[in-house]
């Protein structure tokens, strides 16, 4: 399992994920960069993502669904504000209806996501801040650490294929 660390900071509004993967920060940087390959690993297994806009560029905007085993669809948005290839990207991320407006009923989160070259590979750390201790604590029971586990834990395999 890649993840090495996860960190929750109810006072700081913060969950902060470390994961380490066996490929160089140029190859992980792609799986971002390529919506096709970022669909294979966003997400849980048993909900796969489908990026409808895909672009990794400040001001751009990334869409996207993920569909659950019954057929039902989870929709969200990131909203890039910084890129600095391969390094990091920092986005606004957020639930949305399925026209991809805002859910306002749900948080939206700040995030900075960036990877360096660590033990012959890529050390990844993805920090997403919160309005309030509340709205970390909403996605936290929604089962965000398990549901982020479990999609890091998938991208080894898909760097090795």
């Amino acid at each position: 399992m890649p993840v090495v660390d996860v960190k929750k900071d109810l006072d700081a509004f913060s969950l902060t994920i470390v994961a380490d993967f066996a490929a160089p920060v140029e190859r992980v940087w792609q799986i971002y960069a390529d919506p096709r390959q970022l669909e294979r690993v966003w997400g849980p297994p048993e909900y796969p993502a489908t990026f409808v806009d895909h672009e990794l560029r400040p001001g751009g905007v990334m869409n996207y669904y993920m569909t659950g085993p019954e057929g039902d669809k989870y929709c969200g948005y990131w909203r890039i504000s910084d890129v600095s290839e391969p390094d990091s990207f920092t986005f606004a991320d957020g639930f949305a209806d399925e026209d991809f407006n805002p859910n306002t009923d749900l948080p939206e989160s700040q995030n900075v996501y960036s990877f360096a070259a660590h033990d012959g590979g890529t050390r990844a750390t993805f920090v997403a801040t919160y309005p309030s201790a509340e709205a970390l604590q909403q996605v936290l029971d929604m089962g965000m650490i398990e549901g982020a586990t479990a999609a890091m834990g998938q991208i080894d395999a898909f760097l090795a294929a």
